[in-house]
């Protein structure tokens, strides 16, 4: 498969990588100008001619996918005998400069807010498409490695916070993501609220409970100066209307069922959903 079909591929399960190209030989050197390479976190695909060269390629391409700053990158590497090889010694006798570019593809991001049964449940179902997905929860041991380790074997890219103060994390989500509120806590959850809806960019809002603790919740949430516009951007219950079932698995489906449509939008802005009609009651966790 030629690079630029991987990289078609690669783009297409938004998978990050760093496209390595060799932009200029000088003397000899294992490939010509304009080979290229693609580097994920986990593969190597095409070769800019092996060696200490490509060895110091991946290392590069490596810190770049690890780091903040996704700049493209100038290196010269010279290929003798006296030069630096931390990879094994080269000694073709010329050199060459290497271009590494960063390519990021954008995920959809959806943080789950309340990591008990219903949010680990809906977690193992959304963990299986390419997407950024946030677990965040008050409670260190619901944030555990042994509870989590599954999601990591799925496709999508999975980040932990573990915060007293969840609302600060709502700060922290980019433009346009998704967010569910399910934690065991009420007030949490009106905390968590009343920041996302403060912040006007973000997609999804949906909140677990009945209609009786969204009425709850919106007297409240009026009173904090908030609008009946603002309100109507919040889904509660959550869910599809597929299914009465309380069960943890059941209104997890349901809930991912809702923003499968926002997910395949590919990154698009998302575009807030009417506020459904009550269904049958969920339980809070």
């Amino acid at each position: 498969m030629q690079w630029f079909e991987q990289l078609a591929r690669l783009t297409e399960q938004k998978e990050p990588l760093v496209l390595v190209t060799l932009v200029s030989v000088r003397g000899h050197a294992p490939r010509e100008a304009g080979a290229k390479m693609l580097v994920t976190a986990e593969a190597v695909y095409g070769t800019i001619g092996g060696g200490n060269l490509e060895a110091t390629a991946i290392a590069l391409a490596h810190k770049m996918l690890e780091g903040p700053g996704h700049t493209p990158q100038l290196h010269t590497l010279r290929l003798t005998e006296n030069a630096p090889a931390e990879h094994g010694v080269q000694c073709c006798g010329g050199e060459v400069q290497i271009l590494l570019e960063a390519v990021t593809p954008a995920r959809p991001t959806v943080a789950i807010f309340g990591v008990g049964h219903v949010g680990l449940a809906l977690a193992k179902v959304l963990s299986m498409l390419p997407i950024e997905l946030w677990l965040v929860d008050s409670r260190a041991e619901m944030l555990s490695e042994e509870r989590l380790n599954p999601l990591y074997r799925e496709q999508a890219r999975i980040r932990v916070f573990q915060a007293p103060i969840l609302d600060s994390i709502v700060n922290d989500l980019p433009a346009g993501a998704h967010l569910v509120i399910m934690t065991h806590d009420h007030a949490e959850d009106l905390f968590v609220l009343e920041a996302a809806l403060r912040r006007g960019e973000l997609g999804f809002i949906g909140l677990i409970g009945s209609a009786v603790k969204w009425r709850n919740f919106q007297h409240k949430l009026l009173q904090q100066g908030l609008s009946q516009a603002d309100l109507a951007r919040v889904t509660c219950p959550i869910g599809l209307p597929i299914t009465k079932s309380k069960a943890p698995q059941a209104i997890a489906i349901a809930t991912a069922g809702q923003l499968l449509p926002l997910l395949q939008s590919d990154g698009s802005e998302a575009q807030n959903p009417e506020p459904k009609a009550a269904v049958a009651p969920r339980a809070s966790e």
